[in-house]
């Protein structure tokens, strides 16, 4: 299944900018991984903010769910609103 997926990043106010570096750098290589297993398919930072939207592709929401709550960046994710997308008939050709 397909999912449009918009994360809203709240980075933490009281902690040590060394950790919030290695923390991003881990979301960096979690989200790297996730490209390379199709789950993430493409992926758009939202100009201006600490959010991005992106198309996800997961087996059903309960993955999907699974995969997000274990991005290294979760505890401090102000907002992940998650979007089922169905088939359109002119991306299908019907």
């Amino acid at each position: 299944m397909e999912f449009l997926v918009e994360i809203d990043l709240a980075p933490p106010t009281d902690m040590p900018d060394a950790r919030w570096q290695e923390l991003l750098s881990a979301e960096h290589a979690a989200a790297i991984e996730l490209r390379r297993q199709g789950v993430i398919r493409r992926f758009w930072r939202l100009p201006g903010t600490t959010s991005n939207v992106g198309l996800w592709e997961a087996q059903d929401a309960t993955h999907l769910h699974e995969v997000i709550s274990a991005l290294p960046l979760f505890p401090w994710l102000r907002v992940v609103r998650v979007t089922a997308l169905a088939a359109h008939p002119v991306e299908t050709g019907t």
